[in-house]
């Protein structure tokens, strides 16, 4: 257990100012397994907020493989916050785990994660889900890896990570014999829609849609994929990372789109769009020399869009010419209002407290001279900015392996939760928020 000094805020001060306000922090798990939960997405709480879901792994980096083997599991805070496995996967990365999550809209404590199932016969061959009921210890397999489960926890939307390990490979799974080439834009692939009850899968958009879908030239002889792909609390609209590259060993080279949708595929709409040259295509660019975290500091980046509300969208993007956090209003010809101008200059991974969307949590990449990353709120009311701790990450970890904050909120808007490497081992640690947001 590690503390800091502790977090007290008197008055609110005056707007427009980064204060900074060290909060108690204290680590998840002891020993020398190394635990990490993913995505900044979801919360890895439980509802009564005892359960705290994990991934055990042996070391704190290496090469992605087929075999490389995690355990899935939670620790319990009222039995000394030890970590109970439940099963193992090999479907996973370290950055987003093994899409780890509870399934809220069902009774008792279940959670679903991606697995390798050794079922050939499926749409992405060996690739599955399962869901495992924590109460009973059964285990009931899904035919398709999920991205993202929704909140009433009916439906989940499904991607082929092999893809993704082609084009992006931070957020893939590595497979036997691969990577594979793949078609740039197929029309019998896509995002699927799973029945989390059933199993069912259709596919509700192609690449070949998405190409299609306000099309631009860049488009034509690049690789299309989808990430970031995110369910509103109703669960009756989706938001989603449209992506294209001809040069996917170049992360620079990449080009996005913000796109919404319903989850049958229907009322897509574009709420932006970041197309612009890329002289990194000429022949003789040296992509080697573009360093890990170029790509996220890039001018055109659109990254870590996240609902607000069932109705709004925040975002890292360049929308007008000038890159920011943006809302942006879901609707035909909606707003787009700039959050924070002056005091929220970079890309993070942004998310609102689940009780009160005054709190913005987010983080920052490696500073490039001491290699801290930041981790803040931000008072949507005030304009205000608490900066509550900074952690050190080794540059020796590069894109694929590298382990960023990912900070996610408790349900009652408390306490948050990130992944540090600070300690030289993978660690996640849990920060009390309390006495900034108020909450009781």
């Amino acid at each position: 257990m590690i503390a800091s000094s502790t977090c007290i805020v008197n008055r609110l001060p005056e707007s427009g100012r980064i204060v900074n306000l060290k909060c108690p922090v204290r680590r998840l798990g002891s020993g020398e397994r190394h635990h990490f939960f993913g995505y900044y997405n979801k919360s890895a709480w439980d509802r009564t907020g005892r359960y705290v879901l994990g991934n055990q792994v042996a070391m704190m980096d290496a090469p992605l493989t087929p075999q490389l083997m995690a355990k899935v599991g939670y620790f319990d805070i009222e039995d000394r916050e030890t970590f109970h496995a439940i099963d193992t996967t090999t479907a996973w990365n370290w950055q987003m785990g093994c899409q780890l999550q509870w399934l809220d809209g069902e009774p008792g404590r279940k959670v679903i994660y991606n697995a390798r199932t050794g079922d050939l016969s499926t749409r992405y061959p060996g690739f599955g889900a399962a869901i495992f009921d924590i109460d009973t210890a059964t285990k009931t397999t899904l035919p398709m890896p999920v991205y993202v489960c929704a909140p009433n926890s009916r439906y989940a939307l499904c991607v082929d990570y092999r893809r993704l390990y082609v084009t992006h490979e931070t957020i893939g799974y590595s497979e036997r014999g691969g990577p594979f080439p793949m078609q740039l834009a197929p029309a019998d692939d896509g995002i699927h829609r799973l029945d989390l009850a059933t199993g069912e899968t259709v596919l509700i958009v192609s690449y070949d849609d998405l190409r299609s879908f306000h099309y631009v030239p860049s488009m034509q002889n690049a690789i299309h994929w989808v990430s970031h792909i995110e369910i509103n609390a109703a669960s009756s609209r989706v938001l989603f990372l449209h992506r294209w590259t001809e040069r996917t060993a170049d992360e620079t080279c990449f080009l996005h789109r913000l796109i919404t949708m319903n989850p049958d595929g229907s009322c897509m709409r574009l709420l932006d769009c970041s197309d612009h040259p890329l002289p990194q295509l000429a022949e003789h660019f040296d992509s080697s020399a573009v360093g890990t975290f170029d790509y996220e500091k890039s001018e055109y980046q659109i990254s870590h869009p996240l609902w607000q509300d069932d109705s709004h969208v925040i975002v890292w993007g360049p929308h007008a010419g000038s890159i920011h956090y943006h809302l942006y209003e879901d609707s035909d010809n909606g707003s787009v209002e700039v959050i924070g101008r002056d005091l929220l200059t970079e890309n993070g991974h942004m998310s609102f407290s689940p009780v009160d969307t005054r709190w913005l949590l987010s983080d920052t990449y490696p500073d490039s001279r001491t290699n801290t990353r930041i981790l803040f709120l931000y008072d949507m009311h005030e304009d205000v900015r608490y900066d509550i701790g900074e952690f050190y990450a080794s540059p020796d970890l590069k894109k694929e392996n590298r382990c960023d904050l990912h900070p996610r909120w408790n349900r009652n808007g408390r306490a948050v939760c990130i992944d540090s490497v600070h300690e030289d081992a993978r660690r996640m640690y849990v920060i009390d928020v309390a006495q900034i947001t108020g909450t009781r």
